[in-house]
């Protein structure tokens, strides 16, 4: 599981929501950013980051956010292989793993946050990850129906999107070069990466690049 967000102030308080939501099983890891941080990526650069840390197979879950949340889910969702949800309550979050079955969570970060806003947030990450997943609902004859439409959105979206690998040296270097430059993302893909094709690109791109 992973915690990749951009509001500096905040960040130690969702994680720590976070390891109360997840699962015992589950692998929490914190990339930032971190207000000590030289490097500071937009939205539109994480959901790149995101996009590579799933292609790449370097875990399974991320849970991401913005101001509002809404600039986030039509970022990550510009990418192949990558399912975006918005979850601003604990209802969008328990549907959201148990009928649409994502990758990505977007939480809104600034908008309607306010004063308690921490207890929306550790509500909905424990409806989020309350297991098990894809199951469907509600709990009847629909719940197959539904986990049927799941999987053709999927393919869908995988027949309307180029590979990863295919559009990655095309992408403008402003956006990527900062992405290749911050360490805790770059070295999990490297370290954890199980497409090796996509692994070796981010390698060689770092490298013609910085070199």
């Amino acid at each position: 599981m992973v915690l990749f967000k951009r509001v500096l102030k905040k960040n130690k308080t969702l994680e720590h929501y976070l390891n109360e939501a997840i699962n015992p099983n589950d692998e929490l890891i914190n990339f930032g950013i971190y207000p000590d941080s030289k490097i500071q990526l937009s939205y539109v650069q994480i959901s790149l980051a995101i996009a590579l840390l799933i292609n790449s197979k370097s875990l399974d879950f991320i849970v991401t956010g913005c101001s509002s949340g809404q600039g986030m889910i039509l970022a990550c969702n510009t990418f192949p292989n990558v399912q975006c949800g918005y979850l601003p309550t604990p209802q969008d979050a328990f549907l959201f793993s148990h009928i649409n079955n994502g990758n990505v969570a977007s939480f809104p970060l600034g908008l309607n946050w306010g004063w308690s806003g921490e207890i929306n947030f550790s509500e909905t990450m424990k409806a989020l990850f309350k297991q098990p997943w894809g199951t469907g609902y509600p709990p009847s004859s629909q719940a197959s129906r539904k986990i049927k439409n799941t999987t053709e959105v999927k393919e869908l979206n995988q027949l309307n999107k180029k590979s990863i690998i295919s559009i990655l040296p095309s992408v403008d270097p402003d956006l990527l070069i900062p992405i290749l430059k911050y360490k805790p993302v770059y070295d999990f893909i490297i370290q954890n990466g199980t497409n090796h094709e996509l692994v070796d690109l981010i390698q060689k791109l770092k490298y013609d690049y910085l070199n």
